[in-house]
């Protein structure tokens, strides 16, 4: 695999770290800044909406420089809203730091995943979009553990800090790194926004939005689910995500494997055994050590959906492929954001802490629903296509003159 990579995956990491260290440190912001705890909550909801919103317009901002500029551009977006955070002497301008570093997340992995798949040869895109979504995954297991500690034990203003740091390693290794290939020629707005026509780019983000809400409906209430339900300590909740987080990189991995192979089946399994093991779940959470194997499991098969759905919506985009993979990246936000709102409600309904786990498997489900409607789509789709390579010989040897 080219160096590139790890560049690409080092920038990944930071944007994983400052996306979830957050919520280990609320109480921390809260305390300092004279907010209540909720309030100090719209830091996490104003992440979440600048990824979303950021995504298809720093994109489409950058259609007429190079990727690699663009990348660059992105981490010192990135660097600046982190330092901005850090720094900030009232809560107003640490949200606006909050949303300023969004900005850069949703276009990063939408460029960087176009990016890493032209590196390599045709049959390794998957594993090379993997390889970059692996420093997502491993910053679940170091970077936020990590992070947590340091904001808790130094203060969490030297943990932004950390992770705007972070950003400079990674703006560095993508200018000595990643080739400086030139913006693609013809691409124009109206060129990238076309493959949203295309059925299938639309199925493939509604299969991301749903199959990653899934995970997320579950994981968001991990901590009352496991420390009212389970019976784990407060102090458990860090380890029991760090689990979750190394379920994520052993699926992104498998993902990444498979995908180039099979990349439907792959989709079929990762989605079905993730509604099955997240309607288990809200059995296995009454048990400690049966908690623990599923969230485990939760992290692995919803993260095994990744390579495959991104290199699906490149796929199908053809030609045209960066805005749809970034907006694809703000759909996984997406996800998050309609689960959480989800699982908040059957919460609110008395139904309990394990209610959402039943969200997320029926999210799930539909997902793998879409999934087959994607795959018979394709097969109709081929049928006309043989059809109608077949009626034009045919038209041709009828006008021949006899």
């Amino acid at each position: 695999m080219p160096l590139a990579l790890l560049a690409l995956a080092i920038g990944a990491f930071g944007i994983g770290t400052t996306e979830f260290v957050i919520m280990g440190l609320l109480p921390e912001v809260a305390d300092d800044f004279g907010v209540s705890v909720p309030t100090a909550g719209h830091l996490v909801t104003g992440y979440a909406l600048g990824v979303m919103l950021g995504a298809p317009l720093m994109t489409v901002l950058g259609t007429k420089i190079s990727r690699k500029r663009m990348l660059m551009l992105l981490m010192g977006l990135f660097i600046a809203g982190n330092l901005l955070s850090a720094l900030a002497p009232v809560f107003g301008l640490m949200l606006l730091g909050r949303v300023i570093a969004s900005l850069a997340h949703g276009a990063f992995f939408g460029i960087g995943s176009v990016v890493a798949a032209g590196l390599v040869a045709p049959h390794k895109k998957a594993g090379a979009i993997a390889l970059m979504f692996t420093g997502l995954t491993v910053a679940n297991v170091v970077g936020v553990p990590l992070g947590t500690l340091v904001g808790q034990s130094a203060g969490w203003r030297i943990t932004f800090g950390l992770v705007a740091a972070l950003g400079v390693i990674g703006l560095a290794g993508i200018a000595w790194l990643v080739p400086d290939l030139p913006a693609p020629e013809g691409v124009r707005l109206r060129h990238e926004l076309a493959a949203f026509k295309n059925v299938q780019v639309l199925l493939a983000m509604a299969m991301t939005v749903l199959g990653f809400g899934g995970v997320f409906a579950a994981i968001t209430y991990i901590a009352p689910m496991m420390t009212q339900v389970a019976g784990f300590a407060d102090g458990s909740v860090t380890w029991l995500l760090v689990l979750f987080g190394l379920g994520m990189v052993g699926g992104n991995l498998v993902g990444g494997r498979y995908a180039d192979r099979a990349l439907m089946p792959l989709l079929y399994v990762s989605l079905g055994a993730l509604a099955v093991v997240l309607a288990l779940f809200t059995l296995t959470a009454h048990h400690k050590v049966l908690a623990a194997v599923t969230i485990v499991l939760v992290g692995g098969l919803g993260f095994a959906t990744v390579p495959p759905l991104q290199k699906r919506v490149l796929d199908q985009a053809q030609g045209a492929p960066t805005l749809a993979s970034a907006v694809n990246i703000g759909a996984f936000n997406l996800g998050n954001a309609l689960s959480a709102w989800l699982g908040g409600l059957v919460i609110a309904a008395g139904l309990g802490y394990t209610a959402p786990n039943w969200v997320g498997s029926v999210l799930a489900a539909s997902a793998l629903v879409l999934a087959f409607l994607s795959a018979a789509l394709d097969r109709r789709d081929k049928a006309l296509s043989i059809v109608d390579a077949g009626r034009v010989p045919a038209e041709r040897q009828a006008a021949v003159p006899h």
